[in-house]
């Protein structure tokens, strides 16, 4: 059990429920049918290539987080460096064998490049500039796997609200153990606030009052869910408060997904998304998403 427990939090297992959001939303938006084995394919798909993320990341970070953060699983010793990067690998594999499986091998045209993404984040990125971008870049690229080829440009907006959101949480997550200056979590909050209103004017496939309200209700849960601790964040900038905004901002994603997917043809979409976030959040008092 005890190695069970440590894999859980090599790879942040609850975590996965935050992106299994990007492929239903990617297939709402681009107007296909997100309950088909495609969609559940390219779900697995990102769900392994975010496991892969996290447990390169321990490895990579296995030296900084032996001063820092000692209890994960490679510095504390219940999983060794060569173990958590035989995970990153496999789990890596697994996610770009499960793209080009079938007839339909078109979702390798992302997931390739997704994959690329995450080990150069990882080993390389992380600490430059670039980290956020990268980061970013990778949700947005997560977004697009489901929209399939025929609705990567439909899906493009969607994917950039979400990449804009994953760009301001790895900014603040950056800072996440040693504090920063309200600057920090003040942006990020702006961000969500921008990120809310701009896929509040995105299209919607209906307009009706309820189906408005409907998607109304859901930005104001991101913009809540995702804003709370950056606002609280503001008044005191230190590190238990910053890696409360990082953890929120992760949960933050399910809402931010669910909204988008409520203003395309395929609005019961965002139910499973809404039965997420609360596991989610229950799930991370276990194993952290961060």
């Amino acid at each position: 059990m005890t190695d069970v427990r440590a894999l859980a939090e090599l790879v942040r297992a609850p975590a996965a429920l935050t992106v299994l959001g990007d492929a239903l939303t990617g297939a709402a938006v681009a107007g296909r049918p997100p309950d088909t084995l495609r969609t559940v394919r390219l779900a697995a798909v990102s769900v392994c290539l975010y496991w892969a993320g996290m447990a390169l990341n321990d490895y990579a970070d296995r030296h900084t987080d032996a001063e820092e953060r000692p209890d994960r699983p490679v510095p504390s010793g219940r999983i060794s460096p060569r173990s958590a990067l035989a995970t990153a690998s496999l789990l890596t594999a697994a996610g770009l064998a499960l793209a080009g499986s079938g007839r339909d091998r078109t979702p390798m045209a992302v997931a390739a490049p997704l994959a690329a993404t995450v080990w150069a984040y990882d080993l390389k990125l992380k600490s430059t500039r670039l980290g956020p971008a990268a980061m970013a870049a990778s949700r947005g690229l997560d977004v697009l796997l489901g929209a399939g080829p025929g609705g990567r440009r439909r899906a493009l907006p969607s994917a950039a609200a979400i990449a804009c959101h994953t760009y301001a949480i790895t900014a603040v997550s950056r800072r996440e153990t040693d504090g920063a200056t309200a600057s920090l979590p003040a942006a990020a909050l702006a961000a969500t606030v921008a990120v809310g209103l701009g896929a509040g004017a995105l299209p919607e496939a209906d307009r009706s009052p309820a189906r408005r309200a409907a998607s109304a209700a859901l930005l104001g849960g991101y913009v809540l869910a995702a804003g709370a601790a950056q606002l609280t964040a503001t008044v005191r900038p230190d590190a238990a408060h910053l890696k409360r905004v990082v953890a929120a901002g992760i949960h933050a994603m399910i809402p931010l997904q669910a909204a988008l997917t409520a203003r395309t043809r395929s609005p019961r979409a965002a139910l499973p998304l809404l039965a997420a976030y609360p596991l989610a959040r229950r799930l991370s008092r276990k194993v952290s998403p961060t």
